[in-house]
């Protein structure tokens, strides 16, 4: 994450060497290209660019992924029963709750 006064840098070099984003990160060092796209974006819309960081809001509630895995855990562990019946998450968001939830779990190791 870059400081208010980093990204504000970027911009003003990213304008005055014409829009050039290669030329800007490779100037700077950071950030990348498409960062610094956003950023000028972001500054052409509202004339400033936010000094924190927006933070979305958690696309699943809690209860959403406690129900989840706990449908997994009661329905015989099984991903794809579990993501077709709820209709939620994608089986790697699951697998990474299921993690959380249970590090020491038993996962099939690929050789």
């Amino acid at each position: 994450m870059y400081s208010y006064d980093d990204r504000i840098r970027a911009v003003k070099l990213y304008l005055k060497l014409g829009k050039r984003l290669t030329a800007t990160v490779r100037q700077l060092g950071y950030p990348t290209t498409k960062s610094l796209e956003r950023w000028s974006q972001m500054s052409e819309r509202w004339l400033d660019l936010p000094r924190e960081r927006i933070c979305l809001s958690p696309r699943y509630s809690a209860e959403e992924k406690k129900a989840a895995t706990y449908h997994y855990m009661t329905h015989g562990q099984c991903l794809a029963a579990t993501t077709k019946a709820l209709g939620y998450p994608r089986r790697r968001t699951l697998v990474a709750w299921l993690d959380d939830l249970r590090p020491e779990r038993n996962r099939r190791r690929r050789m």
